[in-house]
């Protein structure tokens, strides 16, 4: 009796916990416009990470609770493509 109430108490506070979220940030793009919304707005913050520039982002961010930040997922030191060389023939 005691391990199923042990069982079944386990299985409730597994449930109840909270749950993951995905990766909020595009590495496609250099730049994130992190954006609060707060209590009055009910949808909490998020991630908006489209932007190329931060004069890009921060003109969009203009206005609004929202602060321009470098995407940590984007790989600023990678190495660039090595160019092809076709042969002709």
């Amino acid at each position: 009796m005691i391990r199923s109430f042990g069982l079944i108490a386990f299985i409730g506070v597994s449930l109840m916990a909270a749950p993951s979220h995905a990766q909020t940030f595009d590495p496609r793009y250099p730049i994130c416009m992190h954006v609060y919304s707060g209590a009055n707005g009910g949808g909490g913050e998020w991630y908006d990470c489209s932007f190329i520039s931060l004069p890009q982002c921060r003109a969009t961010a203009s206005g609004r609770a929202a602060t321009c930040d470098l995407n940590p997922y984007y790989p600023f030191n990678a190495a660039p493509p090595r160019p092809r060389h076709w042969r002709s023939g």
